[in-house]
């Protein structure tokens, strides 16, 4: 019997930090992560599943990182990457960085959340609103990066009592242990299945079906 239904009125694809400071060729952080981004073949897969999950009509939602000067304010004790980040203006709000990579942009009558600021995708936006508003049991992640804001939207989108789905071949990182620990260790802890993006659009295929 096959359990991995995803009907597409129900599931919703949430892609993460597909942004030019990762994926652009002179993105601030780009240098750094090619190497996985070329391993995984990261950018082919995304565009596959985006295909894939726009043609039967999967909900799709962009969530982007970005802050400011006062992303911070109300916390006492900055993480030292995000002290990091904010010195170096990397994805700052409305910088060329923090903008979407071209290949993989939004598209009229997709949804993009508030930006959030640290690995959460939930904390401080809207996502969670949207979803609920959309009628959105199945939650479907891919993006940047495997370990950090994948990782933790996963997390987040189990304790808030969704469906999650890791999408294993269309994640990376910045080194090959941080994605191999989210995929081998993470995503059978956190979610109720993980696959790749082929997989999940035969399955969802066959629901539309």
């Amino acid at each position: 019997m096959n359990d991995r239904l995803y009907p597409p009125q129900t599931t919703a694809l949430v892609l993460i930090d597909v942004l030019n400071d990762f994926l652009a060729d002179d993105g601030k952080l780009h240098a750094s992560i090619a190497p996985m981004l070329d391993k995984t073949g990261f950018v082919a897969h995304v565009a596959q599943l985006l295909d894939g999950a726009r043609a039967t009509g999967v909900k799709i939602i962009f969530a982007p990182h970005g802050t400011d000067e006062h992303s911070f304010d109300d916390i006492k004790h900055v993480h030292p990457r995000m002290q990091w980040a904010l010195q170096n203006e990397v994805l700052r709000k409305g910088s060329y960085g923090a903008d979407f990579y071209a290949p993989l942009r939004p598209r009229d009558g997709e949804i993009v959340v508030s930006h959030h600021r640290m690995f959460d995708s939930f904390i401080g936006t809207d996502l969670e609103e949207q979803l609920r508003a959309n009628g959105i049991e199945k939650v479907v992640l891919a993006g940047l990066t495997s370990q950090t804001c994948i990782e933790g939207t996963g997390r987040h989108a189990l304790e808030a009592g969704f469906h999650v789905t890791f999408i294993t071949d269309a994640v990376a990182d910045f080194t090959e242990a941080a994605h191999e620990a989210a995929l081998t260790i993470s995503y059978p802890a956190f979610g109720h299945d993980a696959m790749t993006a082929a997989e999940f659009l035969e399955a969802v295929g066959s629901g539309a079906a």
